[in-house]
C-alpha cells in the first residue's frame, strides 16, 4: 500500500507547507498532495491560498524523495498546452517526482469570481479528454496537430521531454458514472475517488468494464481514495483495511485538523502497518 499526505494550502503559509511535507518526506510518506485552488474551500474570511503548480516547483527543490501532486488540477484553470508545459517543467525540477492529476472542475463560485469560464459538465469533460490527449502528445511527439472538440494543436513541438517517461503517470478524479468512469478506464494510470469501500467497489466495476472494451488490463489502474486520521486508530485502521482488501493500492491521508500532533502519532502508530501490508 501506499501512502500519501494531502496538505491543501488553504489558509497556510509557505513556511508552513514546506515544513509539512519535508516532514512527511521524512516520515516515509509516498506522496505529498495539494489541491488546485485559487481561494480557501472552508473558513471565515480572505486568507493565503498560494498557487497549486507554483507550489509544486518550490516543493520540488525543497525536497528530495516524496512524490508530488496536486489532487486535483482542474482542467478549466490552464490551456492543456500550458499545463503540459508546466508539469514537464516540475517532473524535471523533481528528477521524476510527479504525479499529474487531473479532474473535469467543480468549484463554479471560484471560476465566477476570478474570470475563469466554467461551462456544463459535458463540455469540462470534452475539455478533459482532450487535454489528457493534448498533454500525452506533447510529452512524447514532436510536430503534433491535433482537433479535438475544444483544443487544436498546428504542428506543436515542446521540449524537453519529461523525465518519466514516456510521461509522468496519469492520474484522474472522478465519480460520475456516465462518463467519468468510462474515461478512467480508458486512458487513466491511476483513478482518485472519495467513497466508502462499498461505493468504491461498485465505481470500480465501471472502470474495469470500460478498460476491457479499450483493450486494457484494469489491473494496470492503480485505485486511490482517502483516508481520514480523525477518527480512532482502530477505526482508521479498519476503514484502511477494508480499502486494501478491495484493491485499493493508494492512500491519500489529510493534514488533520487535530494539527501535527495527531499526525506524528499516525505515522508512529498507524503508517508503518499500511506500508507493509
Amino acid at each position: 500500500m501506499r501512502v500519501g499526505m494531502e496538505t491543501s494550502q488553504h489558509r497556510v503559509e509557505w513556511s508552513e507547507l514546506v515544513a509539512r511535507v519535508r516532514f512527511a518526506e521524512e516520515a516515509g510518506f509516498d506522496g505529498a498532495w495539494l489541491f488546485d485552488h485559487f481561494k480557501p474551500l472552508y473558513g471565515e474570511g480572505p486568507g493565503p491560498c498560494l498557487e497549486g503548480w507554483t507550489l509544486l516547483a518550490g516543493l520540488a527543490a525543497a525536497t528530495e524523495r516524496i512524490r508530488l501532486a496536486t489532487l486535483v488540477t482542474g482542467i478549466t484553470y490552464r490551456h492543456p498546452s500550458l499545463l503540459a508545459a508546466e508539469a514537464i517543467t516540475v517532473d524535471h525540477i523533481s528528477a521524476g517526482r510527479l504525479e499529474l492529476a487531473l479532474g473535469a472542475a467543480w468549484f463554479e463560485e471560484e471560476h465566477r469570481q476570478l474570470g475563469f469560464d466554467f461551462p456544463p459538465v459535458g463540455e469540462r469533460v470534452d475539455r478533459l479528454e482532450d487535454a489528457i490527449e493534448v498533454i500525452r502528445l506533447l510529452m512524447t511527439t514532436d510536430d503534433v496537430s491535433f482537433e479535438g472538440r475544444h483544443v487544436r494543436l498546428d504542428g506543436a513541438t515542446y521540449r524537453p521531454r519529461p523525465v518519466q517517461r514516456p510521461h509522468p503517470p496519469i492520474w484522474i478524479g472522478a465519480s460520475g458514472e456516465r462518463r467519468m468512469l468510462p474515461l478512467v478506464g480508458r486512458v487513466a494510470d491511476a483513478w482518485h475517488c472519495f467513497a466508502s469501500p462499498s461505493e468504491l467497489d461498485r465505481k470500480w466495476a465501471i472502470v474495469a468494464s470500460a478498460a476491457q472494451s479499450a483493450g486494457r488490463d484494469p489491473a494496470s489502474i492503480l485505485r486511490a481514495t482517502n483516508l481520514s486520521l480523525s477518527e480512532p486508530w482502530d477505526e482508521v485502521r479498519r476503514v484502511a483495511e477494508a480499502h486494501r482488501q478491495s484493491g485499493v493500492g493508494y492512500l491519500v491521508c489529510s493534514w488533520p485538523s487535530e494539527g501535527q500532533g495527531r499526525m506524528e502519532e499516525f505515522v508512529e502508530r498507524v503508517l508503518p502497518e499500511l506500508v507493509t501490508a
